[in-house]
């Protein structure tokens, strides 16, 4: 009945943690961007029958990577999970009463993901009220976007109570490290839809951002986490509309 996609790359930390919480499923596709750790070996240990595992270039596009998955799969709902999140017992128990009952008519399901930094649940800022498009019925619809994909799902979707936890950044460098990367394929696409950056931009986008996280969606209530993670998000900010500037200069 269910089939939950994780995508991976680098994740041997993470792997076994986010399976844990994903065995009960009929189908676990795994699809690895040439994995350079031990990745492959963890999730091979297990000896679960239930995962199958694909190869496949990521090349810097998430929808293309997360469509491979889906053409993979073959339950009849497919679930999406990334290799630092878990299923939280909730949205378990709610998942498999959703999928056995057939009688409505929605096509996806949005679900509730809270980042967990530093053992520190981030329940404000703008991680605070993330709700995902994760869950749809194989076959009614396809990602889009390289970079902050998103389901774009036919027919009608709906919200489920239970949780994802997320578990991004447990450290200050891999914090930067994702930011860097993160901000690079985001400035690259915006350049590619002929979005240009001006010089104040670069001051402005930041200042705005930092002022939402912390202040308007209340960031400051999550204490020094909340604090940090309003600064970081602020300089992936900064970082964008500078990487953005520059393409344009090289241009």
């Amino acid at each position: 009945m269910l089939s939950i996609v994780i995508l991976t790359k680098n994740e041997e930390k993470n792997i076994i943690d986010c399976l844990e919480t994903a065995v009960w499923a009929d189908e676990l596709i795994i699809v690895d961007d040439n994995s350079m750790d031990r990745t492959i070996d963890v999730i091979n240990s297990l000896g679960n029958k239930k995962i199958k595992i694909y190869k496949n270039v990521l090349s810097d596009n998430f929808s293309n990577q997360r469509n491979f998955g889906l053409s993979k799969s073959t339950k009849d709902w497919v679930l999406f999970l990334d290799a630092d999140e878990r299923i939280t017992s909730g949205l378990k128990e709610e998942l498999n009463t959703t999928i056995i009952n057939r009688e409505n008519n929605i096509s996806g399901y949005f679900i509730k993901r809270v980042d967990v930094m530093w053992d520190k649940l981030l329940n404000h800022g703008e991680t605070g009220d993330i709700r995902l498009l994760r869950l749809a019925k194989r076959g009614t619809g396809a990602w889009v976007g390289k970079v902050h994909e998103k389901w774009q799902v036919d027919g009608e979707v709906g919200e489920l109570d239970g949780q994802i936890l997320h578990y991004p950044h447990q450290s200050i460098n891999e914090f930067l490290l994702d930011i860097n990367y993160y901000s690079s394929l985001r400035a690259q696409e915006l350049f590619g839809r002929k979005v240009k950056a001006k010089v104040q931009d670069i001051m402005i986008y930041p200042i705005a951002k930092f002022f939402k996280n912390y202040l308007i969606k209340f960031g400051f209530l999550d204490g020094i986490e909340g604090l940090i993670f309003a600064l970081m998000m602020s300089f992936h900010s900064f970082l964008v509309r500078g990487k953005l500037w520059l393409l344009w200069q090289k241009k």
